[in-house]
């Protein structure tokens, strides 16, 4: 993992315009937020193929269905919250339901929107997302894996929901790491536990792995950058090999990362899991850093999750 950090907004900003060039289809909407979602980079270069919808997320939506109808490649972005929060009806109905080709690329997502407060904090769009038939539900840790993204879902002919963050995080893979969607991966071989996280808390998990490393626990870190579909064949090889499942994410953890994994587990592999998230309640304002501390899902809340039951092996025997 490199000192070096970037908000996955910004990774999105900039393959939105690599992508633009490749690819004369590619069009983007956003909901007067271009500044700070980043598709302000991609609307410079490609004006007639941007499409400012003011601040009406859910006429957004029902546009970028449109466009999709007509053979273009719709990017539609804004705020988590109001993507999958205001414009859930449209998604459903006028995008999902028909299974249309429209990429809804939400940023400021979770608790690590920081200072905007509890209102701005979507902790839900996860569950949201994921529940709903025909829709592809990514999110992504580094530059690198967003950059690959942004690209791939391009190729995707239906829904996708990308989830992003504000909060700048560090650069974890090189630019030629493999990335295949729906599947995992997997850092490190321990044994002692498995956590499974995503999006801002996958640089927690892998320095909570380099700081237990020293005091001789071993942990392997499973990056989920692609929550739906869920890489059952990961989950189920960890819980097999390894003595302790944890799950972290900036979400709530009622039907999010965890309650996925939670949902292979119970049918094809019965083992316990913890789930560290947000639990079942609003966010509050302050730094990003400060609220992960807070609500247990940074680097020093996966350490003390893991040392808890270090020695306690939860596999079921049935």
């Amino acid at each position: 993992m490199k000192e070096e950090k970037k908000a996955t907004r910004q990774s999105y900003g900039e393959a939105l315009l690599e992508l633009g060039r490749k690819n004369k289809n590619i069009v983007v909407l956003d909901a007067d937020l271009a500044g700070a979602t980043k598709t302000s980079i991609f609307a410079k270069e490609f004006p007639n193929r941007f499409f400012d919808m003011g601040i009406a997320e859910q006429n957004m939506i029902s546009t970028a269905a449109g466009l999709a109808t007509t053979g273009k490649i719709p990017y539609a972005s804004t705020f988590a919250v109001f993507a999958a929060g205001r414009a859930y009806d449209q998604i459903r109905n006028s995008v999902c339901y028909p299974k249309l080709n429209v990429k809804i690329c939400a940023t400021h997502s979770g608790i690590t929107v920081g200072e905007d407060g509890a209102t701005h904090q979507m902790i839900e769009d996860i569950s949201l997302m994921r529940t709903l038939p025909n829709m592809t539900v990514l999110s992504t840790s580094d530059d690198t894996q967003t950059k690959w993204a942004v690209e791939e879902i391009s190729k995707i002919n239906g829904p996708v929901f990308l989830r992003l963050a504000r909060l700048a995080t560090p650069i974890i893979y090189d630019e030629d790491q493999k990335f295949e969607i729906g599947k995992m991966i997997q850092i490190g071989e321990g044994t002692d536990a498995s956590i499974f996280a995503t999006g801002v808390t996958v640089a927690e998990a892998i320095k909570a792995k380099e700081e237990l490393e020293k005091q001789g626990i071993n942990i392997r870190v499973i990056d989920v950058h692609t929550i739906k579909p869920i890489d059952e064949e990961m989950i189920i090889k960890c819980a097999k090999e390894t003595k302790k499942l944890i799950s972290v994410e900036d979400h709530n953890i009622i039907g999010g990362l965890g309650s996925s994994i939670c949902e292979v587990l119970c049918e094809k592999c019965p083992t316990n899991l913890t789930r560290l998230g947000i639990k079942d309640t609003f966010g509050k304002s302050g730094k990003a850093e400060e609220l992960m501390k807070y609500f247990g899902i940074d680097k020093d809340s996966i350490i003390e999750a893991v040392i808890k039951y270090k020695n306690v092996n939860f596999m079921w025997k049935i």
